[in-house]
């Protein structure tokens, strides 16, 4: 009975883990993932000599899960350029010290720049 709760409690944990690391809301989340969740666990079960050692396993599944969400969190927290361009960093970096970034040249389109004003006729 013991045996089954930690089972149960395995497959729940890791399941909790998926869950709260998952960026798809679980109505639009791949069912494969829990089957194949039940699948491991149920063929465990079925192997009274490796009990022990798939405990651990799982446990160390959960933590390392655990651990990459919270990762994830603290990186975005903490480093809000990660996930930016190298055009879209500089331009935050700029903006984060007070200055605004000149207008880039874009060599798509090379020409004179529509905003500038012409040079007045000398007489």
């Amino acid at each position: 009975m013991a045996s089954a709760i930690n089972y149960v409690h395995a497959y729940r944990s890791v399941l909790r883990e998926v869950t709260k690391s998952s960026k798809v809301a679980q109505a639009a989340r791949d069912k494969s993932i829990t089957s194949s969740l039940r699948t491991i666990i149920a063929k465990q079960r079925a192997d009274p000599k490796e009990i022990e050692l798939f405990n651990h396993d799982i446990q160390n599944v959960v933590t390392f899960m655990r651990a990459q969400r919270e990762h994830k969190k603290l990186i975005d927290r903490y480093n809000p350029l990660f996930d930016l361009t190298a055009e879209e960093r500089i331009v935050a970096t700029t903006r984060r010290v007070g200055l605004n970034m000149p207008k880039l040249y874009d060599a798509s389109a090379p020409g004179p720049d529509p905003t500038a004003k012409e040079p007045e006729p000398k007489e």
